[in-house]
Order: C-alpha cells, then structure tokens, then sequence
C-alpha cells in the first residue's frame, strides 16, 4: 500500500541557515520536490538558469521572485503559482522571516511529454 506523506509536517520551529529541500517523485524527466524557506534568498547577484522548466507553487509564507527582463519583483503568497520555463534567468529576491515558508516546485525536462 502507498505511503501516507504531509506537505507540513516536520516543519522547522526555528529559523535555519539553508533552505529544506525534499524529494517527493521522481521520475524520468521530472521532479516534484517541496521547499522549505525561513528567510533565505538567492546570494547577491546569483541567478537561477536550469535546462529544464520548472512549475512552483507557493503553499505557505511569502517570497520575493526576481525574473530576468522585469523591473521588479514579484510578491508571492499561498496559492500563487508560476511557470518558469528553460532557461528563464531567475532568483529568490527574499523569503519572509520569522515564518516558514512552503514551496511545491515540480522540474520537467524535454523528455516529458507536452500536455
């Protein structure tokens, strides 16, 4: 029988230096993985650029996401979602401190098929 898991369990009670990651599924050509953040943001001119697309999902706290090409950044709350497709220069501008914040990001690469 399959596992019973929970997106909020074993969240940290403090802040942490790094950010969480755990694997959920994975699969050949994609990945679903939950994030945990306390106040973590990208390093000072560091930018994300990944061969493969990304789906993420913000299911609890809040974050700043900066898009290369845009002047500003992007306030995300629970709910919000976003496609970031190949190679779409991007950084976390900032997580809210003092709150855990939850992402569920779901990476894909050209192997997987189009819906």
């Amino acid at each position: 029988m399959p596992e019973l898991h929970n997106l909020f369990a074993d969240l940290p009670s403090s802040p942490r230096e790094e950010e969480g990651f755990r694997e959920l599924l994975a699969r050949p050509g994609l990945r679903i993985e939950r994030i945990v953040s306390t106040g973590q943001a990208s390093p000072p001119d560091f930018w994300y650029d990944q061969p493969g697309g990304e789906w993420v999902l913000l299911l609890q706290g809040e974050a700043g996401l900066a898009l290369e090409g845009e002047a500003g950044v992007r306030h995300l709350v629970p709910g919000d979602f976003l496609h970031l497709p190949p190679h779409l220069r991007h950084r976390v501008a900032w997580t809210a401190a003092g709150q855990v914040t939850v992402w569920l990001a779901i990476h894909y690469d050209e192997t997987c098929p189009p819906p």
